[in-house]
């Protein structure tokens, strides 16, 4: 009986050794979130020549090319997107127009350091005050964002990176309609690398058009850079 215990402790250790391992090795599914290296605003200004024909020369954004303001969003997601764009994670289907042009012109970047050089120059620029195209109840957007969004955007729509959700609240009120329909018809999310956008889709999948409409409508109400109606 003593050596089957002594038999029963060792083959306890063996299995309680193995499991430990196993816990401390990296997660192959967990998705690989891309990190906002340190860039040189100097350096960026020269890149941003190529960008300014389209989001405005000090990325204010410009509805008629449809460019939506840069200055306003934070700075690790505007570095995770344009390295989507950089790696054909967005911008790649063909009905997505707008984001294949984008797609085009971060390649244009030699690199991610190249990448990381333009928002460190976008984050030397001063907020802007955005226009008010989208109209809705901002009351019934509020009830809604708070049951849908609100917990990975965070109260506010001040966004919330450790969720990996961004800021809303600074972003033209055109653009997140647009991109909510891009969810919605499953053009931006698509692409099996990018896990975060995946998530988006299920999220607005329900969501009628006033409903579209009354949730911009609440985000763009707590943004400090609303412009009165």
């Amino acid at each position: 009986m003593a050596g089957r215990s002594v038999s029963l402790f060792f083959l306890v250790l063996a299995m309680w050794s193995c499991s430990s391992k196993e816990e401390k090795q990296p997660i192959a599914s967990r998705p690989v979130v891309a990190q906002l290296p340190v860039g040189n605003p100097e350096a960026g200004k020269v890149a941003f020549a190529t960008c300014q024909t389209c989001h405005g020369d000090v990325g204010q954004g410009n509805l008629q090319m449809h460019a939506p303001a840069l200055v306003n969003s934070d700075g690790w997601y505007l570095y995770r997107q344009l390295m989507n764009f950089h790696k054909g994670i967005r911008g790649y289907l063909p009905e997505d127009t707008l984001g294949v042009q984008m797609a085009a012109m971060a390649k244009t970047l030699k690199d991610s350091m190249a990448v990381a050089d333009v928002v460190a120059y976008i984050k030397t620029l001063p907020p802007v005050t955005l226009p008010a195209i989208i109209t809705g109840d901002i009351k019934k957007g509020e009830r809604a964002y708070q049951s849908i969004c609100g917990s990975c955007h965070g109260p506010g729509a001040v966004g919330n990176e450790a969720m990996n959700a961004p800021r809303l609240n600074g972003v033209d009120d055109w653009y997140l309609k647009q991109q909510i329909i891009k969810f919605k018809k499953s053009i931006r999310g698509a692409h099996a690398a990018d896990t975060y956008g995946a998530q988006m889709i299920p999220m607005v999948a329900s969501l009628t058009d006033e409903q579209v409409h009354d949730v911009i409508a609440y985000i763009r109400s707590t943004s400090p850079q609303a412009a009165a109606k």
